[in-house]
């Protein structure tokens, strides 16, 4: 079995290990997929900050297509 960790800028490396775990998987299991037209799960994910928000980009659990969650961090 292959086991992703996910790449991360410093930055949003320490965006996202200050929230808590229960937000991060409620995070990583909302991500909108234009392709599924529907709510999806995110794998194979990087982080990076733009804008001082967290940008998660990734892949759609379900087809595979490009998908990104923009955590506005307020």
């Amino acid at each position: 079995m292959d086991v992703y960790l996910p790449q991360f800028t410093l930055q949003a490396s320490k965006l996202w290990n200050s929230m808590a775990i229960e937000r991060q998987s409620l995070l990583l299991s909302k991500v909108w997929c234009s392709r599924c037209s529907r709510s999806v799960i995110i794998k194979n994910f990087t982080g990076a900050v733009k804008s001082g928000d967290l940008l998660l980009v990734g892949k759609c659990a379900e087809c595979h297509g490009d998908v990104a969650r923009l955590v506005e961090s307020g």
